[in-house]
């Protein structure tokens, strides 16, 4: 299933993109789709639905998160192969994890504010796992049976901000509208294999980043499993799991997003996004 939720910032209603590309509404049978809307018994229900029987959503709403309340967003940094080696690191040991503030979670064509000071504006394509079962000390064998589905994340990041001021990374990363997710939720039975889907980012029409969730360091079994040992993961929670190469920082000489340029990224299977950068 393809899980939106759609219409103005704030009121978005919880949605379903049938086999033909039709919007449906899904408010008559819940709120929204936040926390416990992903559990397997939640999503179980959706899916004995029959979509032809679902209001068509007419005109050209706003699509926003498919993630709704106030989910952790967490991410996990330098977990391509091909990445670290383009910008000149070591291939880390076990995954590098930080937060993104969930205010920069927003829809995946907003525009995407460059923040006053900013000077290093980026761009990152990322699979985002969300989580659809509470999730503690799970082994990797286990760890998919505690996952909703997949969607495409923009993890934009600041890098001044993040790298060259003091402090963690999450400085760089939690501006408001730097965590684009959409267009869609798509269910994890959709994907035959997740670890081999091909990925891509465009600048102003010219490709920058071509790649595959083939050369993750540590996949997706790997990062909730190892995730649940440190955090509790809830339903609703996302997680960005890392950038494949063609970020701004890892070009020569280096290239960063300003005011007026367009965005446009996507992963096979789970649909594409469009941002325009615009003054904070």
């Amino acid at each position: 299933m393809k899980l939106v939720r759609y219409g103005e910032i704030g009121k978005e209603k919880p949605g379903q993109v049938d086999k033909s590309g039709q919007l449906r509404d899904l408010s008559a049978h819940l709120q929204d789709f936040a926390g416990d809307a992903f559990s397997p018994a939640s999503l179980a229900k959706i899916a004995g639905l029959d979509p032809a029987k679902l209001p068509a959503v007419g005109g050209n709403p706003r699509i926003g998160a498919p993630v709704g309340g106030q989910p952790k967003f967490i991410a996990i940094g330098l977990n391509y192969s091909d990445h670290a080696a383009e910008v000149g690191m070591q291939l880390p040991t076990e995954p590098i994890v930080f937060m993104k503030a969930n205010n920069s979670l927003c829809g995946p064509n907003d525009a995407v504010e460059k923040p006053r000071g900013s000077t290093k504006l980026d761009w990152e394509c990322e699979l985002a796992i969300i989580i659809g079962t509470r999730a503690k000390y799970v082994s990797e064998a286990d760890a998919l049976n505690y996952v909703a589905g997949y969607s495409v994340c923009n993890d934009v990041s600041e890098r001044f901000f993040q790298i060259e001021r003091l402090g963690q990374w999450t400085k760089g990363k939690s501006h408001d509208t730097f965590g684009p997710l959409g267009p869609w939720l798509v269910t994890k039975d959709e994907i035959a294999d997740v670890q081999k889907l091909p990925m891509w980012t465009d600048v102003n029409g010219k490709r920058c980043q071509t790649g595959s969730t083939a050369t993750m360091i540590f996949g997706v079994k790997k990062i909730v499993s190892y995730l649940s040992e440190i955090l509790t993961l809830m339903p609703g929670d996302i997680i960005a799991t890392g950038t494949p190469p063609g970020v701004g920082m890892g070009m020569k000489p280096q290239k960063f997003l300003n005011v007026g340029d367009v965005v446009t990224l996507g992963i096979e299977g789970l649909g594409e996004q469009r941002q325009q950068i615009i003054a904070a």
